[in-house]
């Protein structure tokens, strides 16, 4: 992998050493192009398979920065529903109202007891 990144390194790599194997019969080498680079096919899978390992690599950490940054957003939910009263009563209706609207399944909750006592006071 380093070949192809490096191509004009191995190129002046290569002129140097031509030109020392030349020097004796009194050639000068004076520059070495590298036009395309042919790699075996099991080198390519080698490579494809690196690239592929480096993406996956890549997305378990950008999935792991996502969950941290939900879990800290529910973090901060829960203390703000914490801090009012009768507010985590609110999202539960919130969120029996948004199930309901769905008719295509049967869901069954519970309850917290909590919800239907502040019923029962008025």
């Amino acid at each position: 992998l380093s070949l192809l990144q490096n191509r004009d390194e191995v190129s002046q790599r290569i002129q140097q050493i031509i030109d020392a194997a030349t020097d004796p019969w009194g050639i000068k080498v004076e520059s070495v192009d590298l036009k395309d680079i042919t790699l075996p096919a099991d080198m390519k899978r080698v490579i494809g398979k690196q690239a592929e390992a480096e993406r996956e690599k890549r997305a378990v950490i950008i999935k792991a920065e996502g969950e941290v940054i939900a879990a800290n957003n529910m973090a901060k939910a829960a203390k703000t529903l914490s801090m009012a009263d009768g507010a985590l009563h609110l999202r539960t209706l919130q969120s029996i109202n948004d199930m309901s609207s769905d008719q295509s399944n049967t869901i069954v909750f519970t309850i917290p007891l909590e919800i239907l006592k502040a019923f029962s006071r008025k």
